[in-house]
């Protein structure tokens, strides 16, 4: 059964929750492998990341970070082999493209491995996202962007919900007349285990152009 986790973003580590379920979820921990948000800065990325499962008592044997220094193939096989998939967070735009590039989406999807995305990795782990400068993006046009495609839904991680409702239900309204789209901030996750959809923090939903608050299930 395939475990997906569109998480927001977290200060300081997860909740405890949080790392009880993912304990539970990754039992294989031989090799966790790291996607750049970043491919073309090559110091180490991820540390946020890392550190949040290191606090969870989530330790790998390997750890190993694809950006444009890996080659494609060998980018290729470290997704096979991973136990654990993390799309790390930061330009989502940068991050997206460079998936595109190295035809990553094909073999994340057939990969039995947990699939992890941050903010930008949550982004890009969904089917579409808008990329528009009223969602934070520096850009005149909006752009609506294929990510991953794990579910047949859209992901906003990581944004000021709370001051901005009414400003998100708009902006994505013609998307969600197509497909749902979960919109979280920081501190919060969305799992996807099978075809079951589990809500930790505070998760809204967008279904045609409607917009309410999940109850929490986890």
């Amino acid at each position: 059964m395939k475990t997906h986790y569109y998480l927001g973003w977290f200060n300081k580590h997860f909740p405890e929750k949080l790392s009880k379920l993912l304990q539970e979820d990754i039992i294989d921990r031989k090799s966790l492998v790291m996607i750049s948000s970043s491919p073309s800065i090559y110091e180490e990325m991820g540390a946020a990341e890392r550190s949040w499962l290191d606090q969870a008592g989530i330790v790998f044997d390997e750890y190993h970070l694809i950006n444009y220094r890996v080659p494609k193939k060998e980018a290729h096989t470290l997704i096979s082999n991973a136990s654990v998939i993390f799309l790390l967070g930061g330009n989502t735009v940068e991050q997206n493209k460079f998936l595109a590039g190295y035809e990553l989406s094909d073999p994340i999807t057939k990969s039995r491995a947990t699939v992890m995305g941050a903010s930008a990795g949550a982004i890009n782990m969904s089917a579409k996202w808008l990329c528009s400068k009223n969602l934070g993006y520096n850009v005149e046009v909006s752009t609506l962007y294929d990510g991953i495609g794990l579910g047949d839904f859209a992901v906003l991680s990581h944004f000021d919900l709370e001051h901005n409702l009414a400003l998100v239900q708009n902006e994505l309204s013609p998307l969600s007349e197509e497909m749902n789209i979960y919109a979280s901030n920081k501190d919060c996750a969305v799992r996807v285990k099978g075809d079951k959809i589990d809500i930790l923090g505070t998760v809204y939903l967008i279904s045609r152009s409607k917009i309410e608050r999940l109850d929490e299930t986890l």
